[in-house]
C-alpha cells in the first residue's frame, strides 16, 4: 500500500511540475510577445517585403526573442545547480541569440553570421559527455551547424517554424514518457512557449520569429535529440522522424540547387514549403504539414521503437511523400519568381 502511494505521490509531482513549467512558459512568452510587438513598432524593428518574403506589409521581426528569454533563463538556473549539458547550451544559444537580433534589426555578414554559428556549437560540445572519437564529434558539430541553419531557412511562412517545435516537444513527451529532469522540463516549457508565441505568428502573423528565435531553437531541438540518445531516453532515429520535414525539405532543396549548377548560397524562395505557399498560402501549408507530421511522422516514429530493427525502412517511408512533392512541385528548380537577385 505505501509503495502504491509513493507512486502515485511521484506522478502527481511530475505531473505538477509539467503542467508548472507549462503554463509558466506561455504566460512568459505571451506577455513579452505583446511587449516585443509595442517595442517593434516604436523603434521601427520590422521585417520589410522584399522578393524572398512572402508576406505584403512590414511586420515585427523578433518574436522569437519571448521564446529565448525564458529557455536561457531556465538553462541558466539549471546549469547553476551544477548540471553539467545546459551550461554550454545556454552559452551556445546565448551566442545564436546575440548575433540573431543583430541580424534582425541589422544585417550582419554571412561570415560573421556562420562564424557564430560554430562558436555556438563549440560551446555546446565543450559541455557535452560524447564518448566517440575527434572525427565522429566533429561530424556531430557539422550535423548541428546544419540543423541551426536549416531551421532559419525553414521559417519562412507564418506558423512553421513554431508549429515544427510544438509538434516536436509533444511528439518526444508522448515517446519517451516520462523524461525526467531538465530534458523533460526544457520540452515542457518550449510547449508553452511555442503555443504563445503561435497565439501571435499563427497566419496571418502579427509578428515573426526572426534569426533570434530560428537559430536558437535549432541548435535547442538538435540538443535536446542529442542529449536524448545519449543517456538512451528517445533513440536519435525517432527525434529524426519527427523533425524530417525540415530537414529533408531544406536538405534536398540545397542539393537540387547544386546539382543543377546554380548559386547555392544565392537567396532563393524555391522550397518545397514555400512553393507550396505560394500556390496554397500560409495556413493551408503549416496546417497540411501538421497533419502530415501528425497522421505520418508521428507514428512511424512510434513504430521505431517499436522495431527498431526495420529503422532505415521507417526513414525511408518518411521522406518518400516528401520527395515526391519536392519532385512534382519542383522544389530547388529556377523558375520565375523562384531566384532573388542578390
Amino acid at each position: 500500500m505505501q509503495h502504491g502511494e509513493s507512486v502515485a505521490r511521484d506522478v502527481a509531482v511530475v505531473a505538477l511540475t509539467a503542467i508548472t513549467t507549462l503554463v509558466a512558459g506561455f504566460g512568459c512568452a505571451l506577455i513579452l510577445e505583446y511587449l516585443l510587438i509595442r517595442a517593434s513598432r516604436q523603434f521601427g524593428w520590422f521585417a520589410i517585403p522584399n522578393e524572398r518574403s512572402f508576406h505584403q506589409a512590414p511586420t515585427p521581426s523578433i518574436g522569437g526573442l519571448a521564446i529565448v528569454l525564458p529557455v536561457l533563463a531556465y538553462l541558466g538556473y539549471v546549469s547553476w545547480t551544477g548540471v553539467q549539458a545546459p551550461l554550454g547550451l545556454a552559452l551556445g544559444g546565448g551566442v545564436l541569440a546575440l548575433v540573431g537580433i543583430r541580424d534582425d534589426i541589422k544585417e550582419v555578414s554571412a561570415v560573421l553570421r556562420f562564424g557564430c554559428h560554430i562558436l555556438a556549437v563549440a560551446l555546446v560540445l565543450w559541455q557535452l559527455e560524447l564518448p566517440y572519437s575527434f572525427v565522429v564529434i566533429l561530424c556531430i558539430g557539422a550535423a548541428l551547424v546544419w540543423h541551426v541553419n536549416l531551421f532559419n531557412i525553414m521559417d519562412g511562412i507564418d506558423g512553421l517554424a513554431g508549429s515544427q517545435c510544438l509538434f516536436y516537444c509533444l511528439g518526444v513527451l508522448w515517446l519517451a514518457g516520462d523524461l525526467p529532469g531538465w530534458l523533460g522540463e526544457m520540452s515542457w516549457l518550449l510547449v508553452g512557449t511555442a503555443i504563445s508565441f503561435l497565439v501571435f505568428n499563427w497566419p496571418p502573423a502579427r509578428i515573426f520569429m526572426g534569426d533570434v528565435g530560428s537559430g536558437f531553437l535549432g541548435l535547442v531541438l538538435a540538443v535536446l535529440a542529442l542529449e536524448m540518445a545519449q543517456r538512451e531516453f528517445l533513440p536519435l532515429v525517432a527525434s529524426l522522424l519527427l523533425l524530417a520535414g525540415f530537414w529533408f525539405d531544406a536538405s534536398y532543396t540545397l542539393c537540387v540547387r547544386i546539382l543543377s549548377g546554380q548559386k547555392f548560397t544565392q537567396a532563393h524562395r524555391s522550397h518545397l514549403y514555400q512553393n507550396l505557399a505560394a500556390k496554397k498560402g500560409h495556413q493551408w501549408t503549416t496546417l497540411a504539414y501538421l497533419i502530415f507530421a501528425g497522421t505520418w511522422l508521428l507514428p512511424l516514429a512510434y513504430l521505431s521503437l517499436r522495431f527498431s530493427q526495420l529503422n532505415i525502412l521507417w526513414l525511408a517511408l518518411a521522406v518518400a511523400p516528401m520527395a515526391v512533392a519536392a519532385r512534382y512541385f519542383e522544389a530547388g528548380r529556377p523558375g520565375p519568381g523562384n531566384t532573388v537577385a542578390a
